[in-house]
């Protein structure tokens, strides 16, 4: 991985790519300090410090502590993953929707694009003034009328459209997926805070503990075998051969090579994680903007919010933990299988074998091909899915320690997963640049 950066460093268009990604990512995270206009930042510090558990929290890690800060960026993009996903199941039950993403072309994810972009505004429209009307009575904002509001709600908005921006320009001009690196850039961010967190453990109340020494340490090497086990899931693949048989192409006899498909374990990355997470909290972030109050209460309504918040909160029953844990991992699963049969088209692959004359050894051409394939990407994604699903559930059980590490296996795959996936970037862009260090 290093010998990858110091050689992507030496690469002038590469460095500059990245440069570029280095350059929006320092404007995110100054925007991360730009507070709302008319805030009251010191009544902000006192509400925030008494809500770090729940979605509150959540919310904030995944933005980089621009929500308890209540900047400009405070909604992330929260926004635009929910109205990614709200999309993506519309596709499945409108057939012209569906046509248009599985047969659009270009063009079409195009139109579907916009069609998020539209939805996200909507949406961040809505989380803009549920803030608002959530924080407006705890003495937060200077101005609590009309204009206020307005300013506070249009703020929270075009920080969210400006990183829907600053995400198309990393993916388009940088390096990575643009959305994906602003999520993980977040995380990161709140790295020194989980270091402080652990310290505090071996000196609880100022003097050594030996006891807080074992919980460290059982922590430490808790999230060494998490960030092994994603590496594994994420660079796992099942080589399927293929054989070309020879063919005369003017007056050359070309063909006759054996090569493979290689099919990875974990094909959909790390978006189904975050959208499983969005989706879980998705409710929480709704309850609390209708119902003061809601985590002091009980109720339908409070049932519904402690559960959504499971994943996000040690602070509910091992009951709510529990069935939140059963759902978080079949939408995982979930996720998994429309984000790998989305990228991965087996009618396709094996068209395009059929078309180039060749075949995979012992299965026929055409239709059986199809099946094979299908056959393998259904077993390797119940087997990734399920290993991803497990590391994001393993922290939500462990209750030994006084650290909010919830959150903690889904962050990890989401940061393990980008960071791999970036470097996989950079190496496909030494190579396709016949960088020559790079190859030797």
């Amino acid at each position: 991985m290093f010998k990858t950066i110091i050689n992507a460093i030496k690469t002038p268009e590469v460095r500059k790519k990245l440069l570029y990604t280095l350059l929006l990512i320092v404007i995110f995270r100054l925007g991360c300090y730009i507070t709302v206009p008319g805030v009251d930042t010191f009544t902000l510090a006192e509400q925030m410090n008494a809500a770090t558990n729940g979605v509150t929290g959540l919310i904030d890690t995944i933005s980089g502590g621009a929500f308890s800060r209540l900047s400009i960026f405070a909604m992330s993009i929260t926004p635009y993953i929910t109205a990614s996903i709200v999309i993506q199941l519309l596709s499945m039950v409108i057939p012209a929707l569906e046509r248009l993403v599985k047969e659009g072309g270009e063009q079409g994810k195009a139109k579907v694009n916009k069609y998020t972009k539209m939805l996200t505004i909507v949406l961040a429209l809505v989380e803009g003034l549920g803030i608002f009307l959530s924080y407006r009575s705890s003495g937060i904002f200077l101005d609590t009328g009309f204009l206020g509001g307005a300013l506070t709600v249009i703020s929270l908005m075009a920080g969210t459209a400006f990183l829907i921006w600053l995400g198309e320009q990393i993916t388009n001009k940088g390096i990575g997926n643009g959305i994906s690196i602003l999520i993980f850039v977040g995380i990161i961010a709140g790295l020194p805070q989980g270091i402080t967190a652990v310290w505090g453990l071996i000196f609880e109340t100022g003097t050594f503990s030996t006891v807080g020494l074992i919980k460290a340490l059982a922590l430490v090497i808790g999230v060494l075998i998490l960030v092994a086990g994603v590496v594994f899931i994420q660079l796992a693949e099942r080589r399927i051969p293929v054989q070309y048989a020879k063919k005369v192409v003017g007056r050359k006899m070309v063909g006759a090579q054996n090569t493979h498909i290689p099919l990875k374990l974990a094909m959909a990355g790390v978006m189904p994680i975050i959208f499983a997470s969005s989706f879980l909290t998705f409710p929480a972030m709704i309850i609390q903007i209708f119902v003061r109050d809601i985590a002091t209460q009980t109720g339908f309504w409070a049932t519904i919010y402690n559960f959504s918040i499971a994943s996000s909160s040690s602070s509910v029953g091992i009951g709510y933990t529990i069935a939140n844990a059963i759902v978080y991992l079949l939408l995982i699963i979930g996720f998994t299988y429309f984000y790998t049969y989305a990228m991965f088209n087996p009618a396709e692959i094996s068209g395009n074998i059929k078309r180039n004359g060749g075949f995979i050894p012992g299965i026929r051409a055409g239709k059986p091909t199809t099946e094979y394939l299908s056959s393998v990407i259904s077993k390797l994604t119940i087997v990734g899915g399920l290993f991803l699903a497990i590391i994001a559930i393993i922290p939500m059980l462990a209750r030994f320690t006084n650290l909010n590490i919830a959150f903690g296996g889904t962050s990890i795959l989401i940061v393990v997963g980008v960071a791999l996936e970036t470097v996989q970037q950079l190496e496909s862009q030494l190579v396709t640049r016949h960088y020559k260090g790079f190859l030797e």
